[in-house]
């Protein structure tokens, strides 16, 4: 098992239980397979404040990334999510209203799977297969709704706590210090107040780079690109 490194209480338990599984509707925080791809990934958008900044920063470095959006920004942001797609980056389902699943009936958590889907679906013509569920909780009830709609449940490997406002200089030593072959990276395309994730993005991707990293999308990761 590879090190715990700079993730969320939740996250980190259910990792000691299970790290990386291959079936639909089961969980994963890593996939290794050969050479030294890693997939950076934005959950919470679309947002106008930073989704285009943030997909402008990966343009300068041609990387494609995995946005897992919100169904209700979806909604509320359609131009945004659109212009994701555009751009050539995968789309995941974080859910319809970023509620905690863990604490839902079967009913209610399939509706906010296929209302996040079909936020998305309308708004983009994108159909998602790819789950995160919000903050990496997860039930059996979960996984159970996942399998019969064949998605994949997406968690992360490394969590740069962008959205706790940790300081830019902290996320960048950390994810520089972490970041292994296969990893799955947290970042947010929105957070409440000033977002740090530019300004480190701008100095963690050309380190990546030179060390000989290569970025892909969450579904190019896990068919061994």
């Amino acid at each position: 098992m590879k090190k715990m490194r700079f993730l969320t209480v939740a996250a980190a338990l259910t990792l000691l239980i299970s790290q990386v599984v291959h079936a639909s509707s089961d969980v994963v925080y890593s996939w290794q397979s050969s050479g030294k791809s890693i997939a950076l990934t934005f959950d919470d958008g679309p947002h106008p404040r930073y989704t285009e900044e943030i997909i402008d920063i990966l343009d300068e470095y041609g990387i494609r990334a995995t946005f897992f959006f919100i169904g209700v920004n979806v909604e509320a942001y359609p131009e945004e999510a659109r212009l994701v797609e555009s751009r050539g980056h995968e789309i995941g389902n974080h859910t319809y209203s970023h509620k905690n699943l863990r604490d839902l009936s079967y009913s209610d958590t399939c509706n906010e799977i296929d209302f996040g889907e079909g936020a998305v679906l309308e708004a983009t013509g994108y159909k998602t297969n790819l789950l995160r569920p919000p903050e990496g909780k997860m039930s059996d009830t979960l996984l159970a709704a996942t399998e019969e709609r064949q998605y994949n449940v997406i968690c992360w490997s490394v969590d740069t706590l962008d959205w706790a406002h940790t300081p830019t200089e902290q996320i960048v030593e950390n994810v520089l210090s972490s970041t292994e072959a296969g990893d799955i990276i947290l970042f947010h395309d929105f957070v409440s107040g000033q977002s740090p994730t530019p300004a480190a993005l701008r100095q963690i991707i050309p380190v990546l780079l030179e060390r000989g990293y290569e970025f892909v999308t969450v579904s190019e990761l896990l068919c061994g690109k």
